[in-house]
């Protein structure tokens, strides 16, 4: 697979890359370590060698099982991660209120980027991950708690230090993105996007095509929503936070599985899946750098790699632009 280079650096990265939200367990159902492992070994030997994870995802147990994964392998990958989600202690800015760990824990999560607290979240990731190095390393949330050029001027520090080989951001806005460049040179900006969730398309696309950052989307499935297998009757672990979110209600349900149904054929007539498609879409719209796809286990993985090898021409596109216009939801 042929990588692509992260702007303001020498990180290059694959255009699918491993997405590891789902592995730690969080919001997700819980996640099997050997499977999770197992499903990032096979990423790496075929050819997906770039895996993002978050310390969030799973309170650190993502970044645990992919720091048991690349064992002896670190050469051979690109590790992206971030920091400012905290759950051990509180700051300015409530994230999330009354969430559970993976024991049942009530915790709370506070966004921080104060410079001792990006400082020391990078030396936990690096101990949980089992490097000295992270590729990219990036602001999972902007924090109106802390001024942004201290958070920036921590991650110049860390960029001196070679604990991080680039800097970027999650969630960010243009205009926010603009008043981070003020203070450190960004790469990237990792920000959901997907065939029903194309906000990024207004102004995110065209501020980083015109000043060269990449856009590292996230959930270009809406959370296993456009594979097209999540049904009326689907059944959701306990645990799994998908049925409360917008996108998994009725209408909306209805009415992405009736937009599936009409672009079926096009996947069909590739001996592909939809989720396939619908990735392969996510690839090649405007401004997308890579798309993670999120696996739990090695076949999902060797499946969310066809979908880099699709042919799809321009007229398929279009179709597919079309009826995704004509397409309404309540979010």
């Amino acid at each position: 697979m042929d990588k692509v280079q992260l702007p303001s650096s020498d990180v290059k990265i694959t255009p699918i890359t491993f997405g590891a939200w789902a592995i730690g367990g969080w919001f997700w159902g819980g996640a099997e370590e050997n499977e999770s492992i197992k499903a990032i070994e096979a990423a790496i030997a075929n050819g997906m060698t770039t895996i993002d994870t978050a310390p969030v995802y799973g309170f650190g147990q993502s970044e645990e099982f992919v720091g048991k994964a690349i064992k002896g392998k670190r050469s051979k990958v690109e590790l992206l991660t971030k920091f400012g989600l905290v759950w051990d202690r509180k700051s300015g800015h409530i994230h999330y209120e009354k969430t559970v760990d993976n024991e049942g824990n009530p915790v709370s999560l506070y966004r921080l980027g104060s410079k001792k607290n990006v400082i020391k979240e990078c030396e936990d990731c690096l101990q949980r991950l089992g490097t000295d190095y992270i590729d990219l390393f990036q602001q999972h949330w902007p924090d109106s708690s802390t001024p942004l050029e201290e958070t920036m001027e921590a991650l110049e520090i860390l960029k001196d230090q070679g604990k991080i080989r680039a800097g970027g951001v999650s969630n960010y806005s243009a205009n926010e993105m603009k008043k981070a460049e003020k203070y450190f040179k960004l790469s990237s900006n990792q920000v959901p996007y997907s065939m029903v969730n194309r906000d990024i398309e207004d102004e995110v696309v065209p501020h980083c095509i015109a000043n060269n950052k990449a856009i590292i989307a996230y959930s270009p499935l809406q959370r296993g929503v456009l594979t097209g297998k999540i049904t009326a009757d689907y059944k959701f672990s306990e645990g799994d936070h998908r049925p409360t979110t917008p996108f998994f209600k009725e209408p909306n349900l209805s009415r992405i599985n009736a937009l599936l149904d009409k672009i079926k054929p096009i996947a069909e007539s590739k001996q592909a899946t939809l989720a396939q498609l619908v990735l392969n879409w996510t690839m090649r719209q405007p401004g997308i750098t890579c798309v993670l796809a999120g696996a739990r286990n090695e076949k999902q993985v060797l499946e969310n790699l066809k979908a880099a090898e699709l042919m799809v021409s321009d007229d398929e596109f279009a179709s597919i632009r079309k009826k995704l216009d004509q397409l309404t939801l309540e979010v």
